[in-house]
């Protein structure tokens, strides 16, 4: 672990080097290109990067349009406006199997003094229950950069999940579409997590740790397809589950997870996420804490449990 970064800039980074290699890569923004750091790839390939504006159905109808071309484009705007454009993304994307990216950032609480109207925490549920596509959510610079590249692969919609936080980067970060990265051993419970909350994840493992509870932590950056078997594996060595995301906890990680134990016997699972509320200003680290997303009340949680 070194240097924090978000995986928003990642994100911009990744493109422009991805730009380098391949040259059917474009990249279109709705107005926000300096945030979602595209802009680094618009410095590099002004002829490739589309300035959309306000406009996120009409980039979104772009895109695809450039997709039966044999471009592959990766549209770029704040996750929560990717509801503005969501049936286009079902229709126009997702209905005929287009081979459209979205990389949708300031994902999640930790927008901050933005406050609930730029909070997205809807996006997994929404991306997720879409037939055909995948959604991956990073959890440092690093893996985004192998998750852009990995995504650039895959034959058809893929949903990027990218935080404007600055988190910790991890120097080992393994990634494999679909499989799910245990990052921390233990066999008093599992947390299955993703993006910013890994860092806050780990770090709630120590807490635990130095109360004599040893616990797994698992980046699971695959929220669809999820890795079922490693789902069933952890649970049935652990028999304590935690799913903990920056997202509701209704369609999100939580109820993927859930949906794979259901029927399975002498399981304690829980939740934690955003409980039915809306996000609220605040300085990001403040926010999380509002919504019970800190490492101590996270280690709280699971020793009030035991």
């Amino acid at each position: 672990m070194s240097e924090k970064k978000a995986t928003r800039v990642a994100y911009g980074e990744a493109l422009a080097e991805l730009g380098l290699k391949n040259d059917k890569i474009v990249v279109l923004d709705a107005d926000l290109a300096s945030a979602t750091m595209t802009s680094i790839f618009k410095k590099a390939f002004p002829d490739r990067h589309f300035e959309c504006g306000i406009a996120e159905a009409n980039m979104v109808t772009m895109a695809t349009g450039m997709s039966t071309m044999g471009l592959i484009p990766f549209a770029s705007t704040f996750a929560v406006f990717g509801g503005r454009c969501f049936e286009q993304i079902r229709n126009s994307v997702c209905y005929p199997h287009n081979n459209v990216k979205f990389g949708f950032t300031h994902a999640g609480l930790t927008v901050g003094e933005d406050g609930g109207s730029h909070q997205a925490i809807e996006d997994v549920a929404l991306m997720r229950v879409l037939p055909g596509m995948t959604v991956i959510a990073p959890c440092d610079a690093n893996e985004t950069r192998k998750a852009v590249a990995a995504a650039a692969e895959i034959d058809g919609p893929v949903y990027l999940r990218l935080a404007r936080l600055p988190t910790a980067v991890y120097d080992d970060m393994p990634f494999t579409v679909g499989k799910g990265h245990v990052m921390r051993e233990g066999k008093a419970a599992v947390l299955f997590t993703y993006g910013i909350m890994v860092e806050v994840c780990l770090e709630a493992a120590d807490l635990l740790a130095a109360k004599g509870l040893e616990v797994t932590v698992v980046n699971m950056h695959t929220i669809k397809p999820l890795d079922e078997e490693l789902v069933r594996a952890l649970a049935a060595r652990c028999h304590s589950v935690y799913t903990v995301e920056e997202h509701s906890v209704i369609g999100g990680l939580g109820d993927a997870v859930a949906s794979v134990l259901v029927g399975q016997d002498g399981l304690r699972f829980c939740k934690i996420g955003v409980q039915d509320r809306f996000g609220q200003s605040g300085k990001p680290l403040d926010v999380l804490r509002e919504y019970g997303l800190c490492a101590d009340q996270i280690a709280d949680r699971i020793l009030a449990d035991r």
